[in-house]
């Protein structure tokens, strides 16, 4: 697994996880952003970035057993744990697993359940017929809000979807295919933070608002003109919510 490390070493350590067909660099417009005196981790999952690409179908539990894989070598305890679309779920499976591992929970843009079986499993037969080419410019048009569509990073984000192995993004397909976290993140009793895009039509804000219905007590902050990476989008903004809910203040609609 590639993980990376930035920020103050002793700092409270806060934790990325990436979307499907993304790399560990979804959150560098973000890290920037953030407050002096954080341990920033990320890492690339199975499949993606850096990271290797064993043989597929993964599965969630898979995924969720890398990230406490790697928090416990990383002797992480009690960290906040940030996770949009698939990280967001691994977020919630490694915060019922283990609750000691998470202390706060940032869900963007994710759910309990995406999508319908038959869906993941058009895009799984689609790479691995035709490679990650051929659902690029769908995938992106889903991605982004009509702001960031219209600037010239387009481009650059296509590039970086089409890096993704295509094994490695069919696997983590599958492990989206197979998860239903309904019943298990009802059971958690963790500050939260749901955060979502209006204009996003992967999950859309009404599906990350039932999410964190499920958990009582989270906050929902939704970022307008956003669509499904708003980490991308409006890294600011983005950093500015995350920024409040780390130091404990009230959250606000974007």
């Amino acid at each position: 697994m590639h993980v990376r490390e930035d920020g103050d070493p002793s700092g409270l350590p806060v934790v990325f996880a990436n979307s499907l067909g993304s790399d560990l660099r979804l959150w560098d417009g973000v890290l920037p952003h953030l407050p002096d005196g954080l341990r920033l981790i990320r890492w690339d999952k199975r499949g993606h970035g850096a990271s290797d690409v064993p043989p597929g179908p993964y599965s969630m539990g898979t995924l969720v057993s890398d990230a406490e894989t790697i928090l416990d070598d990383l002797g992480i305890k009690a960290c906040i744990f940030v996770g949009v679309s698939i990280g967001g779920m691994i977020a919630q499976g490694l915060a019922v697993k283990r609750p000691d591992l998470i202390d706060r929970l940032v869900l963007s843009n994710t759910a309990a359940r995406i999508g319908a079986r038959a869906m993941w499993q058009e895009r799984i037969d689609a790479v691995r017929t035709s490679g990650m080419a051929s659902i690029a410019d769908a995938v992106l048009a889903r991605w982004f809000g009509r702001d960031f569509q219209a600037t010239g990073d387009m481009a650059l984000w296509r590039g970086r979807f089409c890096e993704v192995p295509p094994e490695g993004y069919a696997g983590c397909c599958a492990a989206i295919a197979g998860a239903d976290f309904y019943t298990p993140t009802s059971s958690l009793r963790l500050p939260t933070l749901a955060i979502a895009g209006s204009e996003d039509t992967s999950t859309p804000p009404d599906l990350m608002r039932e999410t964190a219905d499920l958990i009582p007590g989270a906050e929902f902050a939704l970022m307008r003109r956003a669509g499904h990476l708003p980490c991308v989008e409006q890294p600011r903004e983005f950093a500015a919510l995350l920024t409040r809910f780390v130091q404990g203040g009230p959250d606000a609609e974007t």
